[in-house]
């Protein structure tokens, strides 16, 4: 069983449109795990794993974005799994 992993920086209409709530919905639907969080600034960060055709899934989920939503850009960085996350939640606390 191989994974990869990215984070990214979701930029857009991307707060106070249910984003992280269908970004979590998605990840739990493809076995992507992983966390979802607002920034100060106004953007969306996301710490994603999974399998690599799932996780591929879930950054075109992410480059779309919910109904209301509307996203400018997409800054990934692909990086070595860590394997430690259980799921997939939001990170009230980052």
């Amino acid at each position: 069983m191989s994974a990869a992993a990215f984070d990214a920086i979701v930029r857009g209409r991307v707060q106070h449109v249910g984003f992280r709530y269908y970004a979590c919905a998605e990840a739990e639907r493809l076995g992507v795990r992983g966390w979802i969080r607002n920034n100060a600034g106004g953007d969306v960060e996301v710490s994603a794993e999974g399998e690599p055709e799932n996780l591929e899934k879930f950054l075109s989920w992410l480059r779309k974005g919910p109904p209301h939503g509307r996203v400018d850009s997409v800054n990934i960085v692909r990086r070595a799994p860590h394997g430690t996350y259980r799921g997939f939640a939001v990170d009230y606390d980052g």
